[in-house]
């Protein structure tokens, strides 16, 4: 039977990541479900995310004392149980009615960070309630309006977010031919609530997707600028670059997201693991780095960790817990996940 309860189930045979994909797909409706699985162009970058991680290997140090060895991680101030995060995904009440609530419950209840996206189906405010004391950062779109960008990180600061990071790698809709082929267009009625009160945006957003919502190119100027006027700190989201790395922690980042959105903008992009050594490198050990893109099972955050990151982000795989398992998807996929890097560490050292 199903471990149930008000906040979701968990279906038999559900004991890693990748078991949630196919009750979601069967349960998702095929516009849904291309925009989850949906990537930019070929899906070269996609795939190649996935296939950095399982050409990494290894190499067990045995006979250690390893007593003193522990997974949690402090970023910002927080201590968090694992070095693993909720990463932004938009539009959540496509696949569940708790929407960003219930991941943000879930990421409460197992002690780590979820990060709101600037199009949530939910307000801020709403996502925050749902913290319980847990942590929470907020992702921003900078948007064209300079008003729009600054009102949304006020809104930010005023109800409790913790960091803030700015996305860079997607001032434009990627080339996105998987939805294109079943004709999906976000349902107007989950046109992005934190938009609301700016028509012009949210109904583009709903019509057009983010190519209209971003029609304004952030530049390095606009983003030193939002640094200079918020109180939080700022990771830049859809680093490759090393340049570009050394940059954002020149102009006052606090460090960078290793990212290439999932393969789901520019096609052809490297891995986003092959790019964090090179940039942890660069910036030495004050920035934080964390790694976002292809982390599956437990055995990638060891390789992520191992290989310069502070912790690691994941996304797709725990919105189909949330489309399948609720809440109690999300919670139950984050301790699976928890769990087996623990035991990575455990057989290999510590990264």
């Amino acid at each position: 039977m199903s471990e149930a309860s008000e906040f979701g189930e968990i279906p038999p045979g559900v004991v890693s990541l990748g078991d949630w994909e196919a009750p979601a797909r069967d349960r998702l409706d095929p516009g849904v479900r291309a925009y989850l699985a949906g990537h930019a162009g070929d899906g070269v970058t996609a795939r190649r995310n996935r296939d950095a991680f399982l050409a990494a290997e290894i190499v067990p140090r045995v006979l250690l004392d390893e007593r003193d060895a522990e997974t949690p991680v402090d970023l910002f101030g927080r201590r968090i149980a694992m070095p693993i995060l909720v990463a932004p995904v938009a539009h959540q009440g496509l696949f569940h009615r708790e929407a960003e609530r219930g991941s943000a419950m879930a990421a409460s209840a197992v002690d780590t960070i979820f990060v709101a996206s600037t199009l949530s189906t939910l307000p801020l405010e709403a996502i925050a309630a749902a913290a319980d004391g847990g942590g929470q950062w907020f992702q921003l779109y900078p948007q064209a309006d300079s008003g729009l960008t600054d009102e949304l990180v006020a809104r930010a600061e005023a109800v409790g977010f913790e960091a803030l990071m700015i996305t860079v790698d997607a001032p434009v809709f990627g080339v996105r031919n998987v939805e294109q082929r079943v004709g999906f267009r976000l349902p107007v009625e989950l046109a992005p609530a934190n938009l609301v009160g700016w028509a012009r945006m949210t109904t583009s957003a709903a019509a057009d997707g983010l190519a209209a919502l971003l029609a304004g190119r952030p530049t390095w100027a606009e983003v030193e600028r939002i640094i200079g006027r918020t109180r939080l700190p700022v990771l830049l989201k859809g680093i490759l670059d090393t340049a570009d790395a050394e940059r954002a922690v020149a102009i006052g980042a606090a460090g960078v997201v290793v990212s290439n959105h999932g393969g789901r903008v520019l096609d052809l992009a490297p891995a986003s693991l092959d790019r964090l050594a090179p940039i942890r490198e660069r910036l030495g050990d004050d920035a934080v780095v964390l790694l976002d893109g292809g982390v599956r099972r437990g055995a990638d955050v060891w390789v992520a960790l191992r290989r310069g990151a502070d912790a690691v982000m994941v996304g797709r795989p725990l919105i189909e817990a949330l489309a399948v398992g609720g809440p109690l998807g999300v919670a139950h996929a984050l301790r699976t996940l928890a769990e087996e890097t623990a035991i990575t560490v455990a057989l290999a050292g510590r990264p």
